[in-house]
């Protein structure tokens, strides 16, 4: 994982840059989580070689990754929307919601944000969208590993309050093995009732 857009800004005298990504967005239950990463430049780093897009790691790389990213940034922050939010809201507000919490925790402030795929029109800060911006900046990347066990731990915390759900299984998403449960149970408090298949017809036994 490269540090292009980074090193550019970083030539350009800005010097605070936050990476920027949520996870959960397409889950059919649980929050949307968003991280905030502020990198120190120039980085050097054993573990820079090991960084990929959250999704294309295992959890134990994901789990191993995150602390030591947290240890390196010069800040980190996270966001978190629930699932009734994102009900009330629509999932990009949530979204985008959950990214400017995630920003806002962020001490010291940045200076300009690269966030992946949205643009951040509630954030008076200079930003570039990045589409596929995970898989191409490492401050993505690097805000994606966090936000992703940060959630994972959420989603597994969830398993035990609503047990049936295999929610330390698929986390949330819609994998046929979760909507088996569906089918079955109908929604927990933490479904997203305005996501398919939620909608109809197992939200009626709410």
């Amino acid at each position: 994982m490269n540090a292009v857009f980074e090193e550019e800004l970083f030539r350009q005298g800005v010097e605070l840059v936050a990476g920027v990504d949520e996870v959960g967005r397409g889950s059919l239950a649980g929050p949307v989580v968003a991280a905030a990463v502020v990198l120190p430049f120039p980085l050097q780093a054993p573990w820079l070689p090991r960084v990929r897009d959250s999704q294309e790691l295992r959890a134990p790389q994901r789990e191993a990754l995150a602390p030591e990213i947290k240890a390196a940034a010069l800040a980190w922050g996270l966001g978190e929307v629930p699932a009734e939010e994102v009900d009330r809201l629509g999932i990009l507000p949530a979204t985008r919601l959950a990214m400017r919490q995630a920003i806002l925790a962020l001490n010291p402030f940045p200076r300009y944000l690269l966030v992946d795929g949205l643009k951040l029109p509630e954030v008076t800060l200079p930003q570039q969208a990045l589409i596929r911006g995970d898989k191409r900046c490492l401050s993505i990347a690097c805000a994606s590993i966090v936000a992703k066990v940060y959630r994972d731990g959420l989603m597994t915390e969830a398993a035990s309050i609503y047990p049936g759900y295999g929610f330390a299984r698929h986390k949330g998403y819609g994998t046929a093995h979760h909507r088996d449960c569906l089918a079955r149970l109908g929604p927990c408090p933490i479904h997203r009732l305005t996501f398919a298949p939620l909608k109809a017809p197992c939200a009626e036994k709410t």
